[in-house]
């Protein structure tokens, strides 16, 4: 009964994953966590509130941009986020068992095939006649026509099984991808920032290396919102991203931490070294003059940072290398903006 149950839930949330994916890559939704959660909600039907809005706006075409998913998240899903989220890591389980469960009745069958040959051994040497060796042949050949016969079922549901698999490997590998970016920037978000710096004091403590941080702040971002509204401030932060992208190594790591705050990770790096790297960024961020309107007439002025410097000492740990760097960063804002301190 409870192997039923688990096969029947499986079943359910293969069924979500090809529905879902799909219909959210036609309407040209990303593949977030939060936007994942609203189309496996409404494609499961728990949600009528949900599903009547949605249908709503499928049935009106609206364009389901970022502000229209958001709002769905936060209007239907986000209370109910825990348990959601408890029902995904229930249903992947159950996938992982029924392999499991499925794995073990092959080596059952093929213990028990071994099981018979041992009999069959024992009541051969006991055989006199030939109806005795004829029945003892005819059992062998049962045997094996039975293990081949529930291999070749299990094999064919192990092949299906595994394709679920591969699918949902997929999809937990976009939506891990996703959950560690920055959907503004396209940058590493906050929290694959805290993923890697443990990464990086682990190396350069294990390979006796250095590494430094640099912690960077839009200088008077609070004004561009204020004077010419959130998606002004939005193109700004955008064109600080791709600025900082294109100015560092393969090897640099580069995450918007939050708000108007960025960090890069600068590994085998000393602090000179990384002084002249965050002097080149803030450089590059500044030479650039912004505009804004259908006509670009209306200049935004000049962008600039101010940027603060760390580099990993003997005893530093995360929160103290970036305490250090988020001091040098409030000297920087202190003596005027738009330099380095460190």
């Amino acid at each position: 009964m409870i192997a039923a149950t688990e096969n029947k839930e499986l079943d359910f949330a293969a069924q979500i994953l090809r529905l879902a994916v799909p219909q959210m890559s036609a309407l040209g939704i990303p593949v977030t966590p939060e936007n994942y959660t609203v189309w496996y909600e409404y494609f499961a039907k728990s949600n009528l509130d949900l599903n009547r809005a949605i249908d709503g706006f499928l049935t009106n075409n609206v364009a389901f941009t970022k502000e229209v998913n958001t709002s769905l998240y936060k209007n239907f899903i986000q209370e109910k986020t825990p348990e959601i989220i408890e029902n995904v890591h229930l249903e992947t389980q159950i996938l992982i068992n029924s392999l499991i469960s499925k794995i073990a009745q092959i080596n059952h069958g093929t213990a028990s095939f071994s099981a018979s040959l041992v009999d069959f051994g024992h009541q051969l040497q006991g055989a006199s006649d030939v109806t005795t060796l004829t029945l003892l042949v005819d059992g062998v050949v049962d045997e094996m026509q039975n293990l081949l016969s529930n291999n070749q079922t299990m094999e064919d549901s192990l092949n299906a099984m595994g394709q679920e698999v591969r699918n949902l490997k997929s999809e937990l590998e976009n939506l891990s991808m996703a959950a560690l970016t920055d959907q503004l920037t396209s940058l590493h978000n906050r929290r694959a920032y805290e993923m890697a710096i443990q990464d990086h004091i682990h190396r350069a403590q294990e390979q006796q290396s250095r590494c430094s941080l640099l912690l960077i702040d839009i200088d008077r971002f609070k004004q561009f919102n204020d004077t010419y509204g959130h998606q002004v401030g939005d193109k700004v932060l955008a064109y600080v991203a791709l600025a900082l992208r294109q100015s560092v190594r393969g090897d640099d790591f580069v995450a918007r931490y939050g708000g108007e705050e960025f960090v890069v990770l600068l590994p085998n790096t000393h602090f000179h070294h990384a002084l002249q790297v965050a002097e080149n960024l803030r450089e590059r961020v500044s030479e650039r003059r912004l505009t804004v309107g259908k006509d670009r007439k209306q200049s935004l002025g000049a962008i600039t940072v101010s940027i603060g410097l760390a580099s990993l000492q003997e005893g530093d740990d995360a929160e103290t290398l970036f305490n250090r760097a988020d001091k040098a960063l409030y000297e920087a804002k202190s003596d005027g903006r738009n330099c380095v301190r460190g």
